[in-house]
């Protein structure tokens, strides 16, 4: 694959993801009673960036979990989806309390259906809420999200790239022609 474009290097994400945070506690009137779940992978070091971004602003840290959304996949055969393991990694009470997930990219919508599904599964939040460093557009399902740190059109033709310095030992977003 090659390069078309670097659409954000490692200050810009932070600005976007300093923007998001504000963006969340300016939406939710404060963060109280609220908890970032990152979809796996990439989604968990974004969650707790904003985390800790917010912690910076508020002065109020946030609880931060995980939910692997690899059970709740719409391409799983029937004999998987009768087997499906319910320990996908959410390790926090949801009940009465505004989830916001957090990923990457948001492409088809068919990764935050399957990570809605899981954190349902576990209890009744008063609320979810999505927050994406990148939305490419192209949705299968109607989601949207709530907090986008930028809106990138896309063809199918390419692909959107996030690195973090926490896998990829860099931080930006490229984009890619197949």
């Amino acid at each position: 694959m090659k390069v078309k474009s670097i659409l954000m290097d490692g200050k810009a994400m932070d600005r976007t993801i300093i923007r998001m945070a504000h963006e969340i506690i300016e939406k939710n009137k404060g963060v109280d009673n609220t908890i970032l779940v990152g979809i796996k992978s990439r989604g968990i070091p974004l969650a707790e960036r904003i985390a800790k971004y917010i912690d910076n602003i508020e002065g109020k840290t946030l609880p931060v979990t995980s939910v692997d959304i690899s059970a709740y996949r719409d391409d799983l055969t029937t004999d998987e989806i009768k087997n499906r393991i319910k320990d996908f990694g959410l390790n926090i009470e949801v009940d009465n309390k505004i989830v916001i997930l957090v990923d990457d990219v948001l492409f088809t919508g068919r990764t935050v259906r399957a990570a809605i599904d899981a954190i349902i599964d576990t209890g009744r939040p008063t609320m979810i809420e999505l927050a994406v460093l990148i939305d490419r557009g192209h949705r299968e399902l109607p989601i949207r999200a709530d907090f986008v740190g930028k809106n990138i059109p896309t063809s199918r033709q390419e692909e959107i790239s996030v690195q973090l310095e926490e896998f990829d030992g860099e931080n930006s977003v490229k984009i890619y022609e197949l």
